[in-house]
């Protein structure tokens, strides 16, 4: 048996596979202890096969305690040591602003204060080492730190470690240590930088909570957790608990990867929408797109992370009034507690699920899954109040709630693709999580987009997400070749000592070995990444990178010299096979009222996967529910409910 278990927002999501069959199940998540709704969601994943715990080989999670602590800045009191000279590259930053017209937003405060900022008497330049580390003066100042963890950048650090791993010996084991060279060994000294520090910050946190995380799998009798990583790769706990920036991405990866295994061939925009916030990813040929690194919370990440664009509008994002009079959804949430007010735990603001209630996309008498009975009565509470003060009917303000989440997301999607130059139109539309299939269709009309596929286990897809990964290792170094140093004998001897790394890491001597590029054009500020074989040549690069070039930017210089600035590895172990399709087979329950554009229409009620059936209708799955709008027609295929518009 495998196990797949994703911490959300507002539910904690268990997948067990058990020979051919996926069960699955959720239980409310525990943000003050996520573990504690691990633990319910596979007990109750467990209940539903009539398995035991013992019976799982394989248990792999997905989680958010990462992200919430970098969010909320709960993080470990940290210490920095930099080249002396350079001990504020944290709080520099770069010189550009979150918002272009927004003079008065600044970055987040630096997680370094500059009491515990360290400056190492040394220096290395391209060619190694300039001035020789200090290490008495270096022992006196360590001497009077206090903190809980340790970050170490020094200049050059990427590709001269000697000084890094000298100053980690000094610290001692007392203190947690993080150094560039191990954490993110590219160049650009803040992005490297800021990655090191927040990697230092998260470290103890999660060290903690997987430590929790695994004594309460012992004693329930589950083997030892693997982690999922920001890249899409599987982790041992211990790899996870030595580099807590590595898992920032954690939660959403899991999905990001199911969605692109059930993609297959197709080209698809993946859109997951939970109870708190809605993730974008784009996967090609079968795999999530990635990205060499990103901003989270305002800080810089130079990570392998897919390639996800968040927004925060989920089912919990409560709906306000903004001091122009205008309906706002989110970014708040009413998260896992006290929830939407149709759960009836004591919210009391209007939410998106509430919305989705009244509009009748959601049944009073139909519970959600986890247990979750919903409160129409309280719905409309919270609804009118904040219809009146708007000056508006209640079921009004429910599908302005709606349209304006619904927009949210479509503005999301833009982002991943036509900002990018990427048509959506030519994109199907993959849509999972608890609540995106209540809202593909809406998105997939206002950016002209005709199919929509669903899941058959959309509500628990992330988690499933999590047992289709594969065991990976994600390398990085930064070679800066250009000239006659960039030949095929020079990159591949950068690919082979990765792998072999890799390799040793995994303590796998077959495991696949994928290689990627990041090129540009000399005297460019970025790069644009190109996949590659392990002994590429040089001219068939260069092809791929102006093809590359001329999509996204619009033309290729051809008289331009190539630079080649960072060798990116991935080894790798097949995924496990995961159990995605199924037949279709559904009963035709009922009908009932439902609220399209403003007007109220008959929708046709089907539990289960239908092999054909015309909007208005609303489709209940296990773990999701979807909407098939007026002109719209959906059928079972493969993996679930296929969409098509009019």
């Amino acid at each position: 048996m495998l196990l797949g278990v994703d911490v959300g927002g507002t539910f904690t999501d268990a997948a067990l596979i058990t020979g051919d069959a996926l069960v699955t199940a959720k239980a409310p998540s525990t943000p003050h202890d996520q573990s504690e709704g691990v633990i319910a969601a596979v007990e109750a994943a467990l209940d539903r096969a009539s398995a035991r715990a013992g019976d799982v080989e394989r248990f792999v999670h997905g989680m958010t305690v990462g992200t919430n602590a970098l969010l909320e800045g709960r993080v470990a009191r940290t210490a920095l040591v930099a080249t002396e000279g350079f001990t504020d590259l944290e709080e520099l930053g770069r010189q550009a602003r979150p918002e272009l017209y927004r003079l008065c937003v600044g970055h987040p405060p630096p997680i370094v204060p500059p009491e515990r900022r360290i400056a190492a008497r040394e220096r290395c330049g391209r060619d190694g080492v300039i001035r020789a580390l200090d290490e008495d003066a270096l022992r006196e100042q360590l001497r009077d730190i206090d903190a809980e963890a340790l970050a170490v950048c020094l200049l050059w650090g990427f590709r001269h470690q000697e000084h890094e791993r000298r100053v980690a010996e000094l610290a001692g084991d007392a203190i947690h240590v993080s150094t560039s060279h191990e954490t993110a060994a590219v160049f650009r000294e803040y992005e490297r930088c800021a990655t090191t520090v927040v990697d230092a910050a998260l470290s103890p946190l999660l060290r903690r909570y997987l430590e929790r995380l695994a004594e309460r799998s012992r004693d329930a009798g589950l083997p030892a957790p693997e982690i999922m990583l920001s890249g899409g790769g599987v982790a041992d706990a211990a790899t996870a608990a030595r580099h807590g920036s590595w898992t920032v991405l954690s939660g959403p990866a899991g999905g990001a990867v199911g969605a692109a295994q059930l993609a297959g061939d197709a080209d698809a925009v993946c859109l997951d929408m939970g109870g708190t916030s809605c993730d974008v990813s784009v996967a090609r040929a079968g795999r999530v797109q990635g990205t060499g690194g990103r901003e989270v919370g305002g800080r810089a990440l130079a990570l392998p992370m897919v390639d996800v664009h968040t927004v925060g509008a989920g089912g919990g994002s409560v709906a306000w009034r903004d001091p122009g009079g205008a309906l706002r959804v989110g970014p708040r949430s009413a998260g896992a507690d006290p929830g939407p007010a149709c759960y009836g735990r004591g919210g009391e603001e209007p939410t998106v699920t509430d919305a989705n209630l009244l509009l009748g996309y959601l049944d009073h008498e139909s519970p959600l899954a986890g247990g979750v009975t919903l409160d129409r009565a309280a719905a409309e509470r919270a609804v009118r109040a904040l219809a009146e003060s708007l000056g508006m009917e209640p079921l009004d303000c429910a599908g302005g709630i709606a349209r304006v989440a619904g927009t949210e997301m479509a503005r999301a999607v833009r982002v991943m693709t036509v900002e990018r130059g990427v048509d959506p139109r030519e994109l199907a539309l993959l849509a999972f999580g608890g609540a995106g299939p209540l809202h593909a269709a809406a998105i997939a009309e206002e950016l002209d987009m005709r199919t929509v596929l669903v899941p058959r286990a959309s509500g628990v897809l992330s988690a499933v997400g999590l047992i289709a990964a594969e065991r990976r290792r994600d390398l990085v170094e930064s070679v800066l070749l250009a000239g006659d140093a960039l030949d095929s004998d020079a990159i591949a001897a950068v690919v082979e000592r990765l792998a072999v790394r890799g390799r040793d890491e995994l303590s796998a001597p077959d495991a696949e070995v994928r290689s990627a590029y990041d090129l540009r054009y000399a005297g460019q500020a970025f790069e644009l990444t190109i996949d590659g074989d392990a002994r590429p040549d040089v001219g068939d690069l260069r092809a791929a990178f102006e093809a590359a070039h001329r999509e996204r930017y619009g033309y290729a210089d051809a008289d331009s010299a190539l630079e080649l600035v960072t060798v990116r590895v991935a080894v790798a172990l097949p995924p496990a096979g995961v159990p995605l399709e199924g037949s279709g087979g559904a009963e035709e329950q009922k009908s009932r009222p439902v609220r399209f554009a403003g007007d109220e229409v008959s929708a046709t009620v089907v539990r289960g996967v239908p092999e054909s059936v015309d909007g208005p209708a609303i489709v209940e799955l296990d773990e999701s529910t979807v909407v098939v709008p007026p002109d719209w027609t959906a059928r079972a295929d493969a993996a679930g409910l296929r969409m098509e518009r009019g």
